[in-house]
């Protein structure tokens, strides 16, 4: 958590170095943004610990459900700076994770990392959702295998690397107002100018009286 909160603060000061500003983010919004609340919402859900049977069943299902929400609300915001990243983070996160119920973690990045006191703490809950590494796990380089040292003391994935960067590059490019591919919020009763496209054309001036005919009698 503290590496994830530290990326966002160097993207902030980032973008703050680059010209950018964050209020840039108050007239945009992200498509279908109340998508990813739920999806992290339904992984911060209570979760059998069980290794095998129903248990592991209904882990599977909860982590599918989740990473498919989180997946389908970047897929409709792609266009966006930074988004394929996290795109390709999350995937890479989900293959690792739904067939093994949980996030495998290396007994090696760990002690790198300076993580070594979690150790025994895996070991009595293998059930949790990060366990560390066993020979019945499949696409083990794609867990957390990547040691953080410190100040951070945490273990990392290659998706969460990813993942990291895509949310970096997204927060300093909205800053400096590169947004494409961003829904502008609604501002009604905004002015646009008497000669702005898109405001009312402008009447066009009355024409000159005729001029006047003299008749001779």
């Amino acid at each position: 958590m503290i590496l994830f909160l530290s990326v966002l603060a160097l993207s902030v000061i980032v973008g703050y170095l680059t010209g950018g500003r964050l209020r840039r983010y108050e007239h945009r919004l992200l498509k279908w943004w109340g998508l990813a609340p739920l999806g992290l919402a339904l992984q911060a859900l209570p979760m059998p610990e069980g290794l095998h049977g129903t248990d592991l069943l209904i882990r599977v299902a909860l982590f599918g459900a989740s990473y498919l929400v989180l997946l389908i609300f970047v897929g409709a915001n792609i266009r966006m700076a930074g988004m394929p990243l996290v795109f390709v983070g999350l995937a890479l996160n989900a293959l690792v994770i739904i067939p093994n119920g949980g996030m495998p973690v290396s007994r090696h990045a760990l002690e790198a990392s300076g993580e070594g006191d979690r150790l025994d703490e895996l070991l009595e809950d293998p059930g949790a959702k990060h366990h560390l590494v066993t020979s019945e796990d499949i696409l083990t380089p794609l867990g957390d295998v990547i040691p953080v040292p410190p100040p951070f003391r945490e273990v990392a994935s290659v998706g969460d690397v990813l993942l990291y960067a895509g949310l970096g590059w997204l927060i300093v490019s909205v800053m400096r107002g590169r947004t494409a591919g961003l829904a502008p919020a609604s501002e009604p009763g905004r002015y646009r100018g008497k000669h702005r496209p898109g405001s009312a054309r402008a009447a066009p001036a009355p024409s000159p009286p005729a001029e006047a005919t003299t008749w001779g009698t």
